[in-house]
């Protein structure tokens, strides 16, 4: 399980993780990861909320979201913004169904991408701004935000269809089984909860149901899913996590 756990670190992160610690691990095996999405988030979001914690003294509050929203960027190397922005190009293109799988391939960012992207940076930083200044702890919410989207990225694999014929989410999309799809969200429900009690909970289902309705409306559009729409649907909830949290 540490080996998984580290392997989906690297893969999902840009953390110095060494591949002589998973380096056992067939690529297949990766589908079994899935289960320690949650606790990739975790740590992630723990990592973000403490360059808040460590700015806001001097900086603000303002300026210490705003870096923290960086630090989770630079964390995982634009991983998912960069499937947001794909996303965001093909599915509002307007084209067809194959087109719109040949635009999210497409590495040059258009209109839709870059406004996706300023609206979901923007709208975490101004959350998390204003959760800080109505008393809530930076630490365990952008734990918990990060953690929570991650956890219902699994709804986007669970009995799924990829819609390309090779990339990175064929690794997960499709192959996750009911067994781990419970876990990875009972986990994913318990920490929340533990870190922010019943809102936790709360904003956890909340997001939950979102990304769900959002995954089955990728699905009728793509056809399926991509690595990029669960890069999607992680930032996606994360922002819902947060909102669902005011």
């Amino acid at each position: 399980m540490i080996q998984l756990y580290l392997a989906m670190l690297a893969f999902m992160s840009r953390l110095p993780v060494r591949a002589r610690w998973y380096q056992s691990l067939d690529v297949k095996q990766y589908v079994n990861g899935i289960v320690t999405f949650p606790l990739v988030g975790l740590l992630l979001g723990s990592l973000a909320g403490v360059v808040f914690l460590v700015l806001q003294p001097g900086s603000g509050t303002p300026l210490a979201a705003f870096f923290a929203v960086l630090a989770l960027a630079v964390l995982t190397g634009g991983f998912h913004l960069d499937g947001l922005a794909d996303t965001c190009d093909a599915v509002f293109s307007a084209r067809s169904r194959e087109r719109m799988l040949e635009i999210m391939k497409d590495s040059r960012l258009g209109t839709h991408g870059a406004l996706g992207l300023v609206f979901i940076l923007l709208a975490k930083v101004l959350v998390i701004n204003e959760l800080a200044l109505r008393g809530q702890q930076a630490l365990p919410v952008l734990a918990s935000a990060c953690l929570a989207g991650r956890s219902v990225a699994v709804l986007l694999m669970y009995r799924q269809r990829y819609a390309r014929e090779n990339g990175l989410g064929n690794l997960f999309i499709g192959k996750v089984n009911g067994l781990q799809t419970l876990v990875t969200l009972g986990a994913g429900m318990l920490l929340a909860s533990v870190l922010l009690s019943w809102r936790g909970l709360v904003a956890f289902i909340i997001t939950a149901a979102v990304v769900f309705v959002m995954g089955q409306a990728l699905k009728r559009t793509l056809g399926g899913q991509t690595g990029d729409t669960l890069g999607a649907a992680i930032e996606t909830g994360e922002v819902i996590f947060l909102l669902a949290l005011l």
